[in-house]
């Protein structure tokens, strides 16, 4: 087994998504690890806990912003469409918008887009039950590798981005996407995206260190899910849950702090990594932003925004733009 300061190149070993990300982020001088990898069977579910909590107000808010407008949202989309969703989930806010297309149009098309097979089961048998004119397609894809997945129906399409997922990017990383998204689209596509607004900071730190520990469960959970399909020994109770505010980036940062001096082994990457008492793995950024900064990043991908619903509070916004 290499040491982690004698590694020359990537070993044979290294041959799915996982390992490759694994292996890169933890020889790197600060070991990061990519959001995607929350996302197993058990991750989905504890994130869809964290979406329940009192101090977790983005899916609330968006929620209740889909409440008040998903009629208005579908009107100002304008003609029938089919409906897209990058980063699904169950797709738990999004009844609201097929209910409001499904008194628009005959039928609707939806294509949920997931890396959680589970998620999108548990998301298809619940529209199905609850919308039987929706015609529900999931699509078992990392959106963020490649967008070649994207289908086409034959009517416009309208692209969900909602849950503020696009602040897990760093900015130029977002814009990549977004353009990427943008290359996919014909002109007179739309996307809708959703964006956490910049706000007090006591509500940003908490939404991301609720008191029930969940968050805490959620971020180490990326650990067991290493242990579980690479062979790690990782020990993950011994790794703090971390998220603060970085006021200079506009961003919550999400890291796994190591309590003690540690090493693990992973043997599935043929890789052994050292640990101080400190160090971290940073797990997720989620970047906060403003109402012009969203359209600027919209503007700049080739969207032309079109109409923006936001909360009283204008603590979160949803973007309607077309692809021009």
């Amino acid at each position: 087994m290499h040491a982690l300061s004698t590694l020359p190149r990537l070993p044979e070993a290294v041959s799915t998504p996982l390992g490759l990300d694994v292996y890169r982020g933890l020889i790197a001088r600060t070991k990061t690890l990519p959001p995607w990898i929350f996302y197993d069977e058990r991750g989905s579910e504890l994130f869809e806990a964290i979406t329940e909590l009192p101090e977790y107000y983005l899916t609330r808010t968006e929620r209740d912003l889909f409440a008040a407008h998903a009629g208005d949202i579908l009107a100002a989309a304008g003609a029938s469409v089919s409906i897209l969703e990058l980063g699904a989930g169950t797709a738990a806010k999004t009844g609201l918008l097929l209910a409001a297309a499904a008194l628009r149009q005959h039928g609707v098309f939806y294509y949920p887009i997931d890396i959680s097979a589970s998620a999108l089961r548990h998301a298809r048998r619940r529209i199905v039950e609850q919308f039987p004119q929706v015609t529900v397609e999931p699509i078992v894809a990392n959106y963020v590798r490649s967008l070649d997945a994207l289908p086409a129906s034959g009517l416009r399409r309208l692209v969900l981005y909602i849950g503020s997922s696009v602040g897990n990017f760093d900015p130029p990383a977002a814009a990549a996407l977004l353009s990427r998204l943008r290359k996919r689209l014909e002109p007179g596509d739309l996307l809708l995206l959703g964006a956490d607004h910049v706000k007090d900071r006591t509500v940003l730190v908490r939404a991301y260190n609720d008191q029930a520990g969940v968050t805490a469960e959620f971020n180490r959970n990326m650990l067991v899910r290493i242990n579980a399909e690479l062979g790690a020994n990782f020990r993950p109770r011994l790794f703090r849950h971390r998220a603060l505010w970085n006021d200079r980036e506009s961003r919550i940062e999400m890291h796994l702090e190591s309590l003690v001096a540690q090493k693990v082994t992973i043997p599935e990457l043929d890789l052994e990594v050292s640990f101080r008492r400190g160090e971290s793995i940073h797990t997720e950024n989620s970047y906060k932003f403003t109402p012009d900064s969203v359209c600027a990043l919209l503007t700049g991908c080739g969207f032309a925004p079109r109409r923006d619903w936001t909360d009283d509070r204008r603590w979160y916004g949803v973007y309607l733009a077309e692809a021009v």
